[in-house]
């Protein structure tokens, strides 16, 4: 099989529903790379590691096309980002070292877990009440060390933590969402920084790996996921969003189920 290929059409898939329901990618691309991983016979002890430090380098250069069209409209807190990404940083970088730890059927069932929450989200489109003020400092932090860890182990831009703590802090809904997707960038750097980082440490990788980030994989998804989401950006202004908001979510629970499946 043309891996490149594969690794093309993933992108596209990530760029299109990340522009189409402005959500990050890495919800999707993990399972995805588990199954072309895995079919394309990499050292299976690796594959949940790889998946999840490939798939968080591709944010870093994903978020920041995002970030420029959110600050182009003035919808970013820069504020509210700047006082955020101290504890995200911080956390994105713990949890990415930890995860190199963990051995592949455990990492690959809590990220199930995780991927189970944020459908569940999509499918009933929970969305928290503005019930108070964003806390101090102190509390600030806490919440970005728990949004980049939670993150940095799904290999996420944070959104679907980041947006609703925002909302729930009385911050409008669209300057929540710009400022979720500044924050995309630090969560993704410092992640890939960890599985870098852990998996200079590791035998048996692929040869064209830096750690945990397979290289090939990374340049063809980056290339096609730029590309494809701004066709999904324009398309969710005609599509019935909500009915594709419930079928991603559907499709979200049966990658995640057919990934760990194919771990056992």
């Amino acid at each position: 099989m043309a891996w490149w290929l594969a690794y093309l059409t993933i992108g596209a898939a990530v760029g299109f529903f990340a522009g189409l329901l402005g959500i990050g990618g890495g919800m999707v691309m993990v399972p995805l790379m588990v199954l072309v991983f895995t079919a394309q016979g990499l050292p299976a002890e690796h594959i949940m590691h790889l998946s999840l430090g490939t798939s968080i380098a591709t944010i870093m250069f994903t978020s920041l096309s995002s970030m420029r069209a959110h600050h182009a409209h003035g919808a970013v807190d820069w504020p509210i980002a700047r006082a955020m990404s101290p504890g995200i940083v911080a956390g994105s970088f713990a949890a990415a070292l930890i995860a190199g730890f963990i051995p592949t059927r455990p990492l690959a069932i809590l990220f199930t877990v995780l991927v189970f929450y944020m459908a569940t989200q999509l499918f009933f489109d929970i969305r928290p009440g503005r019930t108070r003020e964003l806390p101090g400092r102190a509390g600030i932090f806490a919440a970005g060390t728990l949004i980049g860890g939670v993150s940095s182990l799904v290999a996420a831009g944070g959104a679907f933590l980041s947006i609703p703590f925002l909302a729930w802090c009385n911050v409008p809904l669209r300057r929540a969402i710009g400022t979720a997707a500044a924050n995309g960038f630090p969560i993704a750097l410092a992640g890939t920084a960890g599985y870098v980082v852990q998996g200079l440490r590791a035998s048996d990788l692929p040869s064209a790996s830096f750690g945990y980030v397979y290289l090939p994989a990374l340049a063809l998804i980056v290339v096609t996921s730029m590309l494809a989401a701004p066709l999904g950006a324009r398309l969710a202004h005609r599509l019935p969003v909500k009915r594709l908001r419930i079928l991603f979510a559907l499709m979200l629970y049966a990658l995640a189920a057919r990934m760990l499946a194919g771990l056992w």
